[in-house]
């Protein structure tokens, strides 16, 4: 009977982690009722999960990040260094997770566990661009990533099915450019052009390290 109990509150916490998911991608002001509403469950079993709002917007981003790494881990373990990088992007790409994190970014306050697990990605992610970096262009960073998966994440339609078709598109035309002959133009992405959301207040041309 315990056992029981434990998967329905296991699957329960699945479907308002969706439906948070649904309701802030939608508008990420939104009250924590709507997620309730959306879930189908009493905004006290919410509660009862999630001390609030920021809690609930933490554990959204830092699931995100888990899927991440997940896909960072698989790609890491094929042997040819473009075909990892390769493989990554577009497992990131279909679970769409970055959508989510870029579209949170600053709305709550991030802990311990989150950070610890933005270091890991981003360790992560750098190793897998460094394996592939002698078939890219000249002139590309690990940095240009954060860009890279931005782009896939603007992409979207009312159609979920339809919307993973043209990211899968068009991130095939990303990997082609990135690994065409020639120079890439302009400086990469400087530190504060990418963490800006995270840090509202900071200047976004900040020198790359």
């Amino acid at each position: 009977m315990a056992v029981g109990r434990t998967q329905q509150a296991a699957r329960n916490n699945d479907v308002i982690l969706a439906a948070a998911r649904d309701v802030f991608l939608a508008d990420k002001r939104a009250p924590i009722s709507a997620v309730a509403e959306r879930a189908g469950v009493g905004i006290s079993a919410l509660y009862r999960r999630y001390a609030g709002k920021d809690d609930l917007l933490r554990t959204l981003c830092q699931d995100g990040l888990r899927h991440f790494i997940a896909e960072a881990e698989r790609a890491g373990a094929i042997d040819d260094g473009w075909d990892a990088f390769e493989a990554f992007l577009r497992g990131v790409v279909d679970a769409d997770v970055h959508s989510l994190t870029v579209h949170l970014a600053g709305t709550f306050t991030p802990d311990e566990q989150l950070a610890a697990d933005a270091v890991r990605a981003n360790a992560l992610a750098v190793a897998l661009f460094e394996r592939a970096r002698p078939r890219m262009r000249a002139g590309a960073t690990a940095a240009d990533i954060t860009m890279l998966l931005e782009m896939c994440a603007a992409v979207r339609v009312p159609d979920t099915e339809r919307t993973r078709e043209l990211r899968r598109r068009y991130v095939t035309v990303l990997l082609d450019g990135l690994r065409a002959g020639g120079e890439l133009p302009g400086p990469a992405p400087a530190v504060g052009e990418l963490t800006w959301r995270w840090n509202p207040g900071q200047p976004t041309k900040t020198q790359n390290r």
